[in-house]
């Protein structure tokens, strides 16, 4: 696969999860979280196991064990707590925090792992962590946090520990296609099951509301996991990292364009996070 294949891959992925931000917006008009995250992944997970049927690849229950907790930890967790913090959460502001993650995977490849953070990392880590702040507090206009900050926050622990997990429990040998169907169900029957226990019923949602949820199942589901597992298998997740920070950058162009700019403390914040990302993934790329 040629190198600008393979990058306008990562930067799809990461202008697809960028968009999510701002397609959560007119979706939780319509659905509780708990729906919204079921639908969303059982309509991803539908369409992958067609894929995996149609290149004639079945999903092993002999891998059960890791689907199960790779879909519990990557799509259950985050997509939960995703649409829990984009409730009072602003799209920005959950663009930001998503962009630690490549700072809380090194931290917690480290511990779960024994992977060392580069010393880099150990430098960036807190100035990615004070960007946040910034961005969270609003550059002390307001002394509070958000639950839906928090929740975003849990969200992107999430996806680092699924990133971390990822390496150590994902099955060999077997396509990534498949791989990510079996992840998809998992994660898809748990988000279900959740939403079946908290009482929310199914809304079916209106014309603008359906083609959002349709293009987070679409775009930020299907196609940015299909792209981001080919850039990582090419890249390295420590080169792939740095698209990451295309993220922030697609969400705050989007809600300008709806009439949402942000604001400076956003931008500070912004430019600390990307910064710090940048910093660290691009030290790691040169030890690759």
């Amino acid at each position: 696969m040629g190198n600008i294949k393979t990058y306008l891959m990562a930067t799809l992925a990461a202008v697809f999860w960028g968009a999510n931000f701002n397609l959560a917006r007119p979706v939780l008009a319509e659905m509780s979280p708990y729906i919204a995250g079921a639908s969303r992944y059982l309509l991803a997970a539908a369409i992958m196991v067609l894929v995996a049927q149609f290149r004639k690849e079945a999903v092993s229950l002999r891998h059960w064990q890791a689907y199960l907790t790779l879909g519990v930890v990557g799509v259950f967790g985050f997509n939960l707590f995703f649409f829990l913090g984009m409730e009072t959460s602003s799209a920005i502001n959950g663009a930001l925090i998503m962009a630690l993650n490549p700072l809380l995977t090194a931290v917690l490849g480290y511990v779960i792992l024994g992977d060392m953070p580069t010393n880099r990392q150990l430098i960036a880590f807190p100035v990615g962590i004070a960007g946040v702040v910034i961005v969270v507090l609003g550059a002390g206009a307001q002394l509070k946090v958000s639950t839906g900050d928090i929740y975003i926050l849990i969200a992107t622990l999430n996806w680092a520990l699924y990133n971390v997990l990822v390496k150590k429990m994902m099955p060999k040998h077997v396509s990534g296609i498949t791989n990510t169907a079996g992840i998809m169900t998992a994660g898809a029957l748990a988000l279900t099951i959740a939403a079946a226990w908290h009482g929310d019923h199914f809304v079916l949602p209106t014309i603008s509301g359906g083609a959002a949820l349709l293009m987070m199942s679409l775009g930020g589901g299907v196609l940015a996991y299909l792209f981001w597992n080919a850039s990582i298998s090419h890249l390295g997740p420590s080169k792939a990292a740095i698209f990451m920070n295309l993220v922030p950058v697609t969400t705050m162009v989007i809600a300008a364009f709806e009439h949402m700019p942000p604001t400076h403390a956003q931008l500070f914040g912004a430019l600390l996070v990307i910064s710090a990302v940048t910093f660290s993934s691009v030290s790691l790329s040169k030890r690759s």
